[in-house]
């Protein structure tokens, strides 16, 4: 089963207005850093496969401990692939005992869809 994920307005965590479509007007140079360091965060296949195994987790929320076998990363690997992930904003993360579980973010995906439909 494939699940399609959609991205949030990337810009609103850091309170700035979110991006006009790339073929409407030229970025801002503020806009084109925050969208590469957003674009980076995805930009590697080990964290848009974690991204997609939480996406598609019941309640879209998954143990760091269900996600280390099915990317075949060691657990040190995962954990930073999902600290990017969650400090560009598509994931959340919360401590139950000695486990962290990382939540997907509501609409995490939808600002960059827009914006590269143009």
């Amino acid at each position: 089963m494939v699940t399609m994920l959609e991205v949030s307005d990337f810009s609103a965590r850091s309170g700035a207005a979110c991006c006009a479509p790339l073929v409407k007007e030229p970025l801002t140079q503020g806009e084109a850093e925050q969208l590469a360091t957003t674009l980076k965060a995805l930009a590697d296949p080990a964290r848009l496969r974690l991204l997609s195994i939480v996406a598609a987790a019941e309640g879209q929320e998954a143990c760091v401990c269900d996600l280390i076998e099915p990317v075949g990363l060691s657990q040190p690997t995962v954990s930073h692939h999902l600290k990017v992930l969650t400090d560009a904003g598509f994931l959340t993360r919360s401590k139950r005992g000695t486990w962290a579980y990382y939540r997907l973010v509501p609409d995490a995906l939808v600002g960059i869809a827009d914006f590269l439909r143009g």
